[in-house]
């Protein structure tokens, strides 16, 4: 049974019945319809917790899909999913296809900044000053502040502990 006849909670079924109802109403190729079926479910699987099938859903929603704006966001969600199972290269490279089709895409930003400056990498910012090596987390927390002034530029009033990291730093006028 898709997922779109099987959502228990009332938003979910609400977004459901509202997208189906476009997706009848708006003319749309056969292949934009499929896509879109598909990122749905991909969407209300992510929400779940149901990675995997939330996984399956984009891809299949990649196939048919063309325009490198819907793709952006498949893209950085699937970002999204590898991040939280921890996979944070995995995540980086879907971050930077995502803004590759789409540089106007704050939160990828946002999230590539959080990766070079928090996680888990033994040569990585934080974890790179724990294992006393200062210069190559210097270089990982410019290679952030970038990304980050970059994010704040498109959503100005997102942000804010970034923006407040930018200017304890020194960063931000960089």
């Amino acid at each position: 049974m898709p997922r779109s006849q099987r959502n228990d909670n009332f938003i979910d079924k609400t977004f459901t019945i509202v997208a189906d109802i476009l997706l009848q109403i708006i003319p749309m190729a056969s292949g934009e319809k499929k896509a879109f079926t598909y990122y749905r479910d991909g969407m209300s699987a992510q929400s779940e917790g149901e990675y995997a099938e939330a996984l399956q859903n984009y891809y299949e929603a990649m196939r048919p899909e063309i325009d490198p704006y819907d793709r952006s966001y498949i893209l950085y969600n699937i970002g999204l999913i590898h991040t939280s199972n921890g996979e944070h290269t995995k995540a980086l490279e879907y971050y930077f296809q995502a803004l590759e089709r789409n540089p106007s895409l704050p939160q990828a930003l946002n999230n590539t900044a959080l990766i070079c400056h928090y996680l888990i990498y033994p040569d990585r910012g934080e974890q790179a000053i724990r294992q006393g090596d200062p210069e190559i987390a210097e270089a990982w927390f410019d290679q952030a502040a970038e990304y980050w002034k970059q994010a704040i530029a498109l959503a100005p009033s997102n942000y804010i502990e970034a923006q407040n990291w930018l200017k304890i730093t020194g960063r931000f006028g960089e």
